[in-house]
């Protein structure tokens, strides 16, 4: 806890964690892009950016969409950097630019002039892609977050579970002999003993 009219420390982006996790986050969004433009015109034969006689995949307009949503995934990364390093609540911020950038992208194929099961399955896989987007990258920013603990200054990584500071040593850190931690180094916690505790009242 920070003492009165101390500024408490902001916590730290681990962009080694980040970007590499934004990379991955491209990939999956590619992917995600290329399967819903081969699923619409393989199975359910809906001529999506391209003439139905140009087979499953389709045209250059599909590798442009695929190479768009990757596009996208990384731009979502540095807005993301961005967002951790300059803002109180990020990650909330971050959720709010995502949902509304998903939107828009799920409502822009119902302003052109192209036939409704065209429209439907463009914003169908746009909003799919805006979802792996940011369902992704909230775990990812989550996970790259250190918060400055206040005992040593030191800063501790966030659980992947609940994304709370951790506060226990990471793996390697127990003083080890012969290659297993030697008994007594492990932390512990101490309880008081039995004198210790309060009478109960006569």
């Amino acid at each position: 806890m920070p003492r009165n009219g101390d500024t408490p420390p902001r916590p730290k982006v681990d962009a080694g964690q980040l970007w590499p996790g934004g990379v991955a986050t491209a990939i999956v969004a590619a992917l995600v892009a290329l399967v819903g433009i081969l699923v619409c015109r393989w199975l359910f034969s809906i001529p999506l950016l391209s003439p139905r006689q140009d087979g499953a995949y389709g045209d250059a307009h599909t590798t442009g969409y695929v190479l768009a949503a990757a596009v996208a995934a990384l731009i979502a990364t540095g807005i993301l950097y961005l967002l951790l390093l300059s803002t109180p609540r990020p990650m909330t911020f971050f959720t709010w630019i995502v949902a509304l950038a998903t939107i828009v992208m799920v409502l822009f194929p119902f302003s052109t002039g192209a036939p409704l099961s065209q429209k439907v399955a463009t914003a169908g896989v746009d909003l799919v892609i805006g979802f792996a987007i940011g369902s992704l990258l909230n775990g990812v920013g989550a996970r790259s977050i250190r918060r400055r603990t206040s005992a040593g200054g030191g800063y501790a990584r966030t659980a992947p579970a609940n994304g709370r500071p951790s506060s226990y040593p990471e793996r390697g850190e127990y003083p080890m002999r012969d290659g297993y931690p030697a008994r007594g180094d492990y932390p512990t916690r101490e309880y008081p003993t039995r004198g210790e505790y309060p009478g109960r009242p006569s």
